[in-house]
């Protein structure tokens, strides 16, 4: 007859079974931690990416304003070719092509003094032919010498008054600058705002010489042909 085993020895066969069910029921749990907690930290790593990239774009948004803001910049900064129209302001030229016009009929003291009829016959409203013209017959200057009223008086246009070039009845001027003005604005002044506008209206008040118009008209036809 087959002997059993002992009540002793089932006891630990079943303690031996149990510790073997509670080793692989810890390893299991275990493993299972492990692998959760591998999964965690995967989440955790793609979640921070995608963060990063995330800022990543926000922050490249945020350049683009700034992108465009110098994209703008560089191209405000770049000159633009502007073409100044220069201004016409007597017969067809400007005021610089009216005073070297001018000039070209001016010789000895008032050499080099045509920019200064031409601005101020534009600044007086007197035309700067009638008024250069007026000068040239006055003064001689076309000639090559000018009279010693202009060379050593500064009148340039036989004004009278005082203080009196060499103590005669015509007036002497401190500068050129200071009789061609007076001139031009006793021109203007006495006649051009009195409607006296041309030499033949002019010069019935200007001069008493009945040549004076003719004169003055063949210097204008002048300065017109230099």
């Amino acid at each position: 007859m087959e002997k059993l085993p002992s009540v002793k020895a089932l006891f630990w066969a079943v303690i031996a079974i149990l510790l073997v069910m509670i080793f692989a029921w810890i390893t299991s749990g275990i493993t299972k931690l492990r692998f959760q907690s591998d999964i965690s930290t995967l989440k955790t790593y793609f979640r921070l990416s995608s963060i990063h990239h995330a800022k990543d774009v926000l922050m490249e948004k945020k350049r683009l304003p700034e992108e465009k803001i110098e994209v703008i910049q560089s191209v405000l900064e770049v000159p633009l070719a502007v073409e100044v129209v220069p201004k016409i302001v007597y017969a067809g030229m400007t005021l610089e092509e009216l005073g070297a016009k001018l000039d070209r009929s001016l010789k000895s003291t008032l050499s080099g003094y045509g920019a200064k009829f031409a601005a101020l016959s534009l600044e007086y409203g007197v035309d700067p032919y009638v008024a250069l013209a007026i000068v040239l017959h006055e003064t001689g200057c076309y000639h090559g010498k000018c009279s010693t009223l202009t060379s050593s008086c500064n009148n340039v246009g036989g004004l009278k008054g005082s203080p009196g070039c060499q103590g005669g009845a015509y007036k002497k001027f401190a500068t050129l600058d200071e009789g061609i003005e007076a001139f031009i604005g006793n021109l203007s002044k006495n006649y051009y705002q009195k409607g006296l506008t041309t030499v033949e209206r002019i010069g019935k008040k200007y001069a008493e010489s009945k040549t004076w118009t003719t004169k003055v008209n063949l210097y204008i036809e002048k300065i017109k042909a230099n």
